[in-house]
């Protein structure tokens, strides 16, 4: 049974997060309509270079999390005058590593887009576009690591009020590059890249300002950080990093093996892959609120009350998930019908079905792998997601779909067994209560 009070504190936690997140889907297709009007080309190279940008920031992306969980377990201890040691530690990290970061790939940009395409007119644009937004890496890292901080105290409002603010700036700047609108210079569609690291420098300044204030409303001085806070915050963000870049290379090979099997598999697939990641948005932020509550629980002492918030907000995500899943379920036709021509619908029907599915299969495991990066135990995360994920489904899809001829309705059948054994996986992990035992 799902209680309702202990419902609210996961709702309240959660329901920024997802706006936000939702938020952020809902800019990327504004952009995309933006840079649409200027025809096939643009639209091809700010895809390509926004899948590059992807795979350079998840080098920084586990910064948010290591700061998260160990803020967490400071606010449970109520230790606050150490509450911002991560927060420091992950600022500097963030500084020492996007820095070169982006002096790198500003230089290595045309080869690395190069690796992904092999049409000029497409790289160019791809090019021009990586590189505005390489110009906001650094920014993207500092805000991962804020945003960690202000997750891990519960204060998440604060993450959809910066998010709402420059979603709308991106909006009204992209547009303003993309056309050359009230005066501003016309970059076509580098302009969507500009207008968002723009956005981003504001958001940064914004999360600053909070923080700083809040800091001295609460007496939490800023200091340099110790090299132990420093040394774990790397020890936590590091396999979270590595394993986002190399799930999203899963992606790729993904779209590799549709690409054996033909051209509208590709097209179909990549409907199906956007629809998915779009509809668990709310699983992956009820996780970072699972994330927060497993945190303070361990640091109050109190581990049965964390493993019973892993279990509490699976019921949550079960439901909610279970509710936008059930349009896909009912009416494929018209869902897919939004997205695709009619000679493919067909093709995408079963499929569709088949992935609302696994929106609520995967509930578990989006949860209860947030919950464990909460507790500390990053790296069990890191091997279960990219084994099962490496190990098991990539070359079972390929088996299945392109070598037993089955194409992409067997790859849909691989993956749908894929997502039940992930979230029993990360059911057993979290049964057996190892990573009660971590220290943060």
């Amino acid at each position: 049974m799902i209680d309702a009070a202990r419902s609210q504190v996961i709702l309240r936690l959660a329901l920024p997060i997802i706006g936000g997140m939702l938020s952020q889907s809902l800019l990327n297709l504004v952009d995309a309509a933006f840079v649409g009007t200027l025809g096939e080309v643009p639209l091809a190279g700010v895809g390509l270079g926004g899948y590059a940008m992807f795979l350079i920031t998840a080098v920084v992306f586990g910064l948010s999390s290591g700061v998260q969980s160990q803020t967490a377990r400071r606010h449970g201890e109520a230790a606050y005058a150490r509450r911002a040691q991560p927060l420091e530690a992950g600022l500097l990290i963030a500084l020492a590593l996007a820095l070169p970061l982006t002096a790198l790939c500003l230089w290595q940009a045309p080869r690395l887009i190069g690796l992904l395409t092999g049409q000029p007119d497409v790289a160019a644009v791809a090019v021009a576009y990586l590189r505005w937004r390489l110009v906001g890496l650094v920014p993207i890292a500092l805000i991962f690591c804020f945003r960690g901080y202000w997750n891990g105290i519960q204060q998440t409002r604060i993450y959809l009020g910066i998010m709402l603010v420059t979603h709308a700036l991106n909006v009204a700047v992209s547009a303003g590059l993309i056309f050359g609108l009230a005066g501003l210079p016309d970059l076509g569609a580098a302009g969507a890249g500009a207008g968002t690291t723009v956005a981003l420098m504001v958001a940064l300044l914004l999360w600053g300002i909070s923080s700083w204030r809040h800091t001295q409303r609460t007496r939490e001085r800023w200091r340099w950080p110790r090299l132990a806070v420093i040394r774990r915050t790397l020890a936590l963000a590091t396999p979270h990093s590595f394993q986002q870049m190399w799930f999203a290379g899963g992606y790729a090979a993904l779209f590799w093996i549709l690409g054996q099997i033909g051209t509208a598999s590709v097209a179909v697939g990549h409907v199906l892959v956007n629809l998915s990641l779009l509809l668990i948005l709310p699983g992956v932020g009820l996780g970072l609120a699972a994330m927060s509550l497993v945190g303070q629980a361990l640091g109050r002492d109190t581990p049965h009350d964390a493993h019973r918030w892993g279990w509490d907000v699976v019921r949550v995500a079960w439901v909610c998930l279970s509710v936008l899943a059930l349009p896909m379920l009912i009416f494929p036709d018209t869902v897919l019908g939004v997205f695709l021509p009619a000679d493919l619908v067909p093709l995408g029907r079963l499929p569709l079905r088949l992935t609302a599915l696994m929106i609520v299969l995967d509930a578990a495991a989006i949860v209860l792998g947030q919950a464990l990066l909460g507790a500390g135990a990053n790296r069990t995360v890191m091997a279960l997601t990219l084994a099962l994920q490496w190990l098991v489904f990539l070359p079972l899809a390929w088996w299945v779909g392109v070598h037993q001829g089955a194409g992409l309705l067997g790859v849909w059948w691989a993956q749908l067994g894929y997502r039940g054994l992930n979230s029993l996986s990360f059911a057993m992990v979290w049964q057996r209560r190892r990573w009660q035992q971590v220290v943060v």
